[in-house]
């Protein structure tokens, strides 16, 4: 029985470009998408930006914009990203729209109607300096459970606590430093404490969806029990009533009873969900999917409608209280499976821009490399779990090089142009030999199909390789490049690729889901239809014609990855036509000043150095160039090739200049975080000299 499924990732907030992490999220759902529709259920694949807040509204106000100008421009960029890595979204729209003021407003007057709203006076601080009450994120202090310091002020990230901004020790506001003040304010709250509320998520959030599987991963069950178990526990403080409003000035939907009041974001943000869905259903293209002609009212009233979210760790809370609480309570449809994933790591790190860690998606797709590569590279490392998973350079080159192109490309380029070649592109009967491969190779769909229905990406994919070696060894024991060298081995070449072809075939189709355009490209090629998980059922009948092969991938260079980490040299560009050469006997082409200007030197001060164990010219250097990092002096390391010339004790405490922007790069022995300037001689004649400033520089001073 087809199934018919709403299907959403996180709303991204529309004040940047997207990261590598909001690509892996995309990328999961994606696939998983992609696989039930394959499976012939009807998928609508709606997301949108989440475009309201007090952060949009001063980030336009800096950039001299209107908030609605400034969400806008943020969503212009969005579409090349989904192209670029083959995210095949129904409906992209924003939480700044008719519909979902509309639906936030609606939600909001039944949750009313039902006595969940509450109105009362409450002490909010307020930034003496800019003159509005501040939202939650724009106040940090001390985490009241743990201590931890610098915490915003609705959630410690280091223990998990939810909290009261003015719950925190030793607030400041980050916009200005200002010690926020205590004003009285009149807001609305949803009464998430109502015992209906708390005896609905009981139920809820250990219920099952739509294949009678729990609704949530066994780690977030737990979580949502933790916060519930509160209300379970004599004494306990139980979960508090949820603030919904916010007072002016702000960017967002007004709530409709009270002037001057608007909905906090984290309402009307998951509320763009159904927004989304509402515009994609009024516009009509939501036909053109599974033949239906429902309304959005009577898609969600449908009892086989599911609802599946794919979401990050960060945002459970809103997602397994909050959000199911207020869609029941308002008469609509609430979520049968929040699917969670962890936070993607760089190298084992957490992404950081300014410690070389960071991936940028765009500078991916600028590099030209696959998207496929990335695509194949996340899944492998997904699973149904909540873990992080890590992005390993070296790891992802080696995977996608042997897996994607050492594997599974292989077997068709070995065998595909045999068939145009000596048979006129036609295939043959099927080899005996490969019978029982054939036939492991399409029961296999059972399996993988679990793995990806599970989410258990890296089990599909497994399972997946598997099959590549087991045809890889048939292809590498029948030898076709021998066949073709005697002709009373023309006949039995021609089986032996045919059955081939009818191996990668399957593997196309399992691997359809993470590589769309090579799937894609196969089924060009081979002149059959890809797009049914069933089509490994389908015998590839002697002289079925198919079409020339072509490279379907290359592999991975060290050089791009190195480029993509920022590691290696920008590729060089071709002088323009005409161009002056530099004057005979000048040391280099001239600059302009604005070339100069790129360079970020600074003074830095050595505060430690030491000799490199394995390292035959290296010293380590710890320097402080006048950084902070979470209100901590930031210091930076740096490995110099001045062994020879300096002994490490000797350099304790000395200043000098360092290129502070130069891109960071991972070496054997660490992260080397920049360059401390020296002067010498063509290859070191004469000494290495450490540049020194004068007496009164400090740390952190510019070069200019």
């Amino acid at each position: 029985m087809s199934r018919t499924l709403f299907v959403t990732t996180a709303l991204p907030y529309a004040n940047g470009p997207f990261h590598i992490g909001h690509i892996m999220e995309y990328i999961q759902a994606d696939i998983w998408v992609r696989f039930q529709r394959m499976r012939g259920n009807t998928v609508h694949f709606v997301g949108a930006d989440d475009a309201h807040g007090a952060p949009i509204m001063i980030a336009a106000e800096k950039a001299g914009r209107t908030p609605q100008e400034f969400v806008t421009e943020i969503a212009a960029g969005r579409a090349q990203y989904f192209a670029g890595f083959h995210i095949g979204f129904d409906n992209w729209h924003s939480t700044d729209s008719p519909e979902n003021v509309e639906l936030s407003q609606d939600i909001y007057r039944k949750l009313k109607a039902a006595g969940l709203i509450a109105n009362k006076t409450i002490e909010q601080f307020y930034d003496p300096v800019k003159g509005m009450f501040l939202p939650d994120r724009y106040i940090k202090g001390e985490c009241p459970k743990c201590g931890a310091k610098d915490q915003y002020g609705d959630s410690c990230e280091v223990c998990g606590a939810v909290y009261a901004p003015t719950d925190l020790k030793n607030p400041y506001s980050t916009l200005t430093g200002a010690t926020p003040v205590l004003r009285t304010s009149e807001h609305y709250f949803f009464r998430l404490s109502d015992p209906r509320c708390i005896k609905f998520l009981q139920e809820w959030t250990r219920g099952a969806n739509a294949l009678g599987q729990p609704r949530l991963q066994p780690e977030v069950l737990n979580k949502a029990k933790e916060w519930l178990a509160e209300d379970e526990t004599a004494g306990g403080k139980g979960l508090s009533d949820w603030d919904i409003s916010r007072d002016a000035p702000y960017f967002g939907i007004p709530i409709p009873d009270a002037p001057g009041k608007y909905f906090y974001v984290w309402l009307d943000a998951p509320i763009g969900y159904l927004a989304s869905l509402k515009n994609y259903f009024d516009s009509g293209r939501a036909k053109s999917i599974g033949g239906t002609a429902q309304t959005f009212a009577e898609f969600l009233a449908d009892p086989k409608t599911e609802q599946i979210h794919f979401i990050g760790k960060d945002i459970i809370y809103f997602h397994t209280l909050f959000w199911p609480a207020m869609l029941h309570f308002a008469g609509y449809k609430v979520p049968d499976s929040i699917n969670v994933h962890g936070f993607i790591n760089v190298s084992g790190e957490k992404m950081s821009k300014s410690r070389g860690t960071g991936v940028s998606p765009l500078r991916y797709l600028e590099l030209g490399m696959n998207p496929e590569w990335l695509r194949y590279y996340i899944a492998a490392k997904l699973s149904a779990a909540v873990e992080d998973i890590d992005l390993n350079p070296d790891d992802f080159l080696a995977r996608v090089n042997s897996d994607l192109v050492g594997k599974y490309v292989n077997i068709a380029s070995r065998c595909a142009n045999f068939i145009t070649k000596r048979f006129e592109g036609k295939l043959g009967d099927h080899d005996p030999a490969a019978a029982k491969l054939e036939h492991d190779s399409a029961f296999a769909q059972d399996e993988i199909g679990r793995h990806y229905e599970a989410r258990e990406f890296g089990k599909a994919i497994r399972r997946i390789m598997e099959l590549a070696d087991a045809a890889n060894q048939y292809v590498d024991a029948c030898k076709p490049w021998e066949l073709a060298k005697n002709p009373a081995g023309e006949a039995r070449l021609h089986c032996v690729c045919t059955s081939a072809l009818t191996l990668f075939r399957d593997l196309t189709i399992y691997l359809a889901p993470i590589l769309p355009d090579v799937a894609r490209q196969v089924a060009g090629f081979l002149r059959i239809s890809l797009s049914h998980w069933s089509n490994v059922h389908t015998t590839l009948a002697a002289d079925h014609q198919i079409g020339f092969y072509q490279h379907l991938m290359n592999r991975i260079e060290v050089k791009q990855i190195d480029a993509l980490l920022g590691l290696g040299p920008e590729p060089a560009a071709a002088p323009a036509a005409g161009a002056t050469p530099p004057p005979s006997g000048a040391a280099g082409s001239h600059i302009s000043i604005d070339d100069f200007a790129r360079i970020d030197l600074r003074i830095a001060k050595i505060v430690n150095a030491e000799q490199v164990e394995g390292a035959a010219k290296l010293v380590k250097l710890t320097l402080d160039v006048g950084e902070t990092e979470n209100g901590q002096p930031r210091l930076r390391t740096v490995f110099a090739g001045i062994k020879a010339h300096y002994k490490p004790e000797d350099l304790i405490g000395r200043l000098t200049p360092m290129v502070a922007n130069l891109a960071p790069r991972k070496m054997k022995f660490g992260l080397s975080e920049g360059m401390v300037l020296a002067a010498s001689f063509p290859d070191d004649q004469g000494g290495v000299y450490l540049l020194q400033p004068d007496s009164g520089a400090l740390p952190g001073m510019k070069v200019k």
